[in-house]
């Protein structure tokens, strides 16, 4: 408010004094002007009466000549004073209108009022630097979470599709460079009540600014970044960011997983992006034979590290300039785009099983797969779409897997953001290798918990917080175990629809954890299951009597219990 204060008053100065130095000689000017009372005699305006008249005489309100008729030589001196006034107003007004559209005081009325809003953010939100396309996919999955959000974003036009989107809640939103620590710092990054901090812009360099601003003022605060870069990223982990995503490395597992556990990413997907397991179907790329990769560049490396190892996969690289993106270690190299069709064929694409369009031009992309298609209809198509306008045209490609780098990122840190213990669910079940156990696992949570519906997945915590009804038993050396919160509240013969997938205590995971497995304060539980039963969940979490109902049966009122504990 200072800053303002200072622009406004720095600016309109001579304005000011201009209307100060015209009221001046007015009111001076009357006061020396004679005139007659009436009896006739002289008489001079006084200083009071002379400010009086000057000042609704110059904002031409006009009340009349007071306190008696004006002299000929009064009437003039007034007829030059309103002229004065009128132009020294034109002049301020002018010059206010003229600061009003100064681009640096309406940026810092509008940083006042943006830090003000956030400000006043009374629960838990978290700050989202960038609104590209993943900072959209990312703010919507925030907001149907019912998680509150404010965006910085360098670019307006991305602001103004912010504002007209029709959330539930209001998101506040300012138009600056993240990278900047006074911008941090105004959407919240001190507040008490910001969760963490997500730099998700275009540049590497602007993501590793806002990730070492926020570790350096607020250690303790979760900062979530995106990079594509191994350097960038190796400079953010000095510093502790928690959370490093890469979009082209998450893709290269996803496409080595369904290489060799196809189930474990049918699983994967639909968990993480709350998909219906019946709809979807397991990708089943080739597992040997020949893949032509085109384009060597980050996205190209990161498929080439995951697939140069995996027997009885051989590749083929094609770069346009290898002198910028390097050579591979092994393998066959043919320089070129890819787009023509004598270079496929230099790659032996008749004889391939599976091509990666990779570069980071769309309309090259697409002219790579329709050119390979036509010599080879076989093929198992990997296409890389970097801008999110060009879906409908990629979808018209078929292709068997579109690589949507705001996709990935937005799902990931959603799911970070949200439930944390699914990434480390997966991140066992993957280092398991036990095929034919995931493959059960799928059909059991298809079958027996969802039938037919998209999964809810979500986290329960034994704190007085979540669970105050648990903590409170267990405070008293009463043994619940896992069985009383899978049980239905209305009748706790019938199980709810849900299963736990991981429990988390102190540094030990129990994966599929059974139902007699006893809680204690601190477990973290990841549960999955149909839609609406975590409302019902939550009446054994923070209701006493249900709690007593669902452990042995009985129904006792509020009172009686009560009355048990304290005798």
């Amino acid at each position: 408010m200072n800053t303002v204060i200072f622009l406004i008053m720095r600016r309109m100065r001579t304005p000011l004094l201009v209307i100060l130095t015209v009221y001046t000689i007015a009111i001076i000017g009357i006061t020396l002007m004679p005139g007659k009372d009436n009896e006739g005699n002289l008489w001079y305006m006084d200083f009071f009466h002379a400010f009086y008249f000057v000042s609704y005489m110059g904002s031409t309100i006009g009340f009349g000549e007071i306190p008696y008729e004006f002299s000929k030589l009064q009437r003039m001196w007034v007829i030059v004073s309103m002229y004065m006034t009128v132009i020294a107003w034109i002049y301020a007004i002018g010059a206010l209108l003229a600061l009003l559209q100064d681009k640096a005081l309406r940026q810092t009325i509008i940083e006042r009022q943006f830090a003000s809003i956030v400000r006043n953010i009374h629960e838990p939100f978290y700050l989202i630097c960038g609104y590209g396309d993943t900072g959209q996919a990312l703010v919507i999955a925030l907001e149907e979470k019912l998680m509150r959000s404010a965006v910085i974003e360098y670019r307006q036009e991305r602001i103004n599709v912010l504002t007209i989107e029709n959330y539930p809640v209001y998101i506040p939103t300012l138009c600056a460079d993240a990278s900047k620590p006074i911008h941090l710092v105004e959407g919240g990054l001190k507040n008490i009540n910001c969760a963490g901090v997500v730099a998700i812009t275009d540049d590497n360099l602007a993501n590793l600014h806002i990730a070492i601003t926020a570790k350096l003022l607020r250690p303790e605060l979760i900062v979530i970044s995106r990079v594509d870069s191994h350097e960038v990223a190796a400079n953010m982990d000095s510093f502790g960011t928690n959370y490093l995503i890469n979009p082209f490395d998450i893709f290269a597992r996803k496409l080595h997983t369904a290489i060799h556990t196809p189930d474990l990413l049918l699983l994967q997907e639909c968990l993480t992006n709350s998909l219906n397991i019946e709809s979807c179907e397991a990708l089943s790329p080739p597992q040997q034979g020949l893949w032509v990769l085109c384009g060597y560049g980050r996205f190209g490396k990161a498929i080439y590290e995951q697939l140069k190892d995996v027997d009885n996969i051989k590749l083929v690289v094609i770069e346009a300039i290898p002198d910028r993106t390097g050579y591979p270690d092994k393998g066959e190299f043919i320089n070129g785009r890819g787009t023509e069709a004598h270079t496929l064929q230099q790659a032996h694409i008749e004889q391939a099983v599976g091509i990666v369009a990779g570069t980071d031009d769309d309309v090259n992309n697409l002219s790579i797969v329709m050119t390979a298609k036509e010599l080879n209809p076989k093929l198992f198509v990997v296409l890389r779409q970097n801008n999110t306008s060009n879906q409908i045209i990629f979808k018209a490609a078929k292709a068997d897997i579109i690589m949507q780098p705001s996709k990935i990122i937005a799902s990931r840190i959603r799911v970070l953001l949200t439930t944390p213990s699914l990434v480390n669910f997966m991140r066992i079940i993957k280092r398991s290798g036990k095929r034919e156990w995931i493959r059960k696992l799928l059909q059991h949570i298809k079958k027996d918990i969802l039938n037919d519906t998209k999964p809810n997945i979500w986290e329960v915590t034994i704190n007085p917080e979540q669970a105050p009804t648990i903590c409170a038993e267990l405070a008293m050396n009463t043994s619940i175990s896992l069985d009383c919160l899978l049980r239905n509240p209305r009748d706790r013969d019938n199980i709810l629809e849900c299963l736990p997938l991981l429990l988390i205590r102190n540094e030990k995971s129990i994966l599929l954890p059974e139902r007699t497995e006893s809680l204690s304060i601190g477990d973290k539980i990841l549960w999955c299951g149909k839609h609406g039963v975590a409302e019902w969940m939550e009446w054994a979490l923070r209701d006493p009597v249900i709690l007593t109902y669902l452990k042995t049966g009985k129904t006792v009122s509020l009172m009686s219990k009560f009355i048990h504990r304290i005798s």
